[in-house]
């Protein structure tokens, strides 16, 4: 089975602030990366999962009518991300929701303005 989404970007206005942030919330490292002359912080995905990264890149900007919406694996740890959001300086837009047999999302807006789902599964 493959993966619907296979690499991810957000773009952001302060690269070290962004990636402290998901940091935090998600209890995880982000990889600084410079590709192709953009600055990124990578999220590291094991081999057969979805990569993507926090993006600084002039020709973007973050935060409200951006048109998508990214989830984020917060497998086992949604309760403990959301508990930590506030604290990395984001906020809790919508909080935890049963979605069913999928488990639970909740959404979150980041230190960039930008608005992201987090996902765990039952």
């Amino acid at each position: 089975m493959s993966n619907a989404t296979n690499w991810f970007e957000i773009a952001v206005n302060d690269l070290e602030r962004a990636a402290r942030f998901y940091e935090a919330t998600l209890a995880i490292s982000l990889k600084r990366e410079v590709f192709g002359g953009t600055p990124m912080a990578i999220f590291l995905a094991p081999d057969d999962g979805v990569g993507g990264a926090l993006v600084k890149d002039a020709r973007r900007s973050p935060g409200a009518g951006g048109g998508s919406l990214v989830y984020l694996n917060a497998n086992g740890k949604l309760d403990a991300s959301l508990a930590r959001v506030a604290g990395a300086g984001g906020a809790v837009i919508a909080p935890k929701m049963d979605i069913g047999d999928p488990g639970f999302i909740a959404i979150v807006r980041d230190t960039e303005g930008n608005v992201v789902g987090l996902h765990s599964t039952r």
